[in-house]
C-alpha cells in the first residue's frame, strides 16, 4: 500500500509527495479553471483540458495523444484511461453522503485508493491524504493517474458546490 500527500501551495497549485519525495505538480491556469498542467518530477508535462459540449469532459494529453478522459455522472466521475493502448474504466465517488473521503473503484468494484480531503482554514485550501491499494501500486502510470485523480476531486468539489 502507498501513502501520498497532496498539498495546496495556493488555490491553484498542488504538489504530490510520497514520504517527502516529490512526485509532481498539478497547476491550474487560473483560479476556478479546469485547464491544468501536470508536471512529473521526471520533467514530463501533460495537459488537462475541457472538451465536448459545455466542456462536460476533461481530457489528459501528452501533446500528441489522449491518455485519459473523465466526466461527471450520476454515480461520480467516470474515468477512462488509454495508457499503452489499453482502455480501462474507473469510478471516483464520495465514500459516503456527507464524507470528505473519495474512493476510486475499478469495474469489479475493488477499492483502489481512498483520498481524504482536509480543509485548511488559514489558507482556505484543501490538502489530501491518499492511501492506495497494492493493485494500484502495480499500475505503470500510477503517478500520472494520482495527479489526474487530484484534478478529478477538485472538479467534483467545484461541480458539487456550484
Amino acid at each position: 500500500m502507498g501513502n501520498y500527500k497532496a498539498n495546496a501551495k495556493n488555490t491553484w497549485n498542488f504538489s504530490l509527495t510520497e514520504d517527502s519525495r516529490k512526485i509532481g505538480d498539478l497547476a491550474y491556469e487560473k483560479w476556478y479553471s479546469f485547464k491544468a498542467e501536470i508536471k512529473l518530477s521526471g520533467r514530463e508535462k501533460y495537459k488537462l483540458e475541457p472538451k465536448g459540449f459545455w466542456d462536460s469532459k476533461i481530457e489528459l494529453t501528452d501533446g500528441r495523444q489522449s491518455l485519459l478522459e473523465f466526466k461527471m455522472g450520476w454515480k461520480g466521475i467516470l474515468i477512462n484511461t488509454f495508457f499503452e493502448g489499453n482502455e480501462k474504466t474507473y469510478l471516483l465517488k464520495l465514500k459516503g453522503l456527507l464524507s470528505n473521503q473519495y474512493v476510486l473503484l475499478d469495474t469489479d468494484q475493488e477499492e483502489l485508493l481512498v483520498a481524504q480531503a482536509n480543509f485548511k482554514w488559514k489558507n482556505l485550501t484543501f490538502d489530501f491524504d491518499i492511501e492506495t491499494s497494492e493493485k494500484f501500486e502495480g499500475f505503470e502510470q500510477k503517478e500520472l493517474l494520482l495527479l489526474t485523480i487530484l484534478h478529478c476531486i477538485n472538479y467534483y468539489m467545484n461541480n458539487s458546490a456550484g
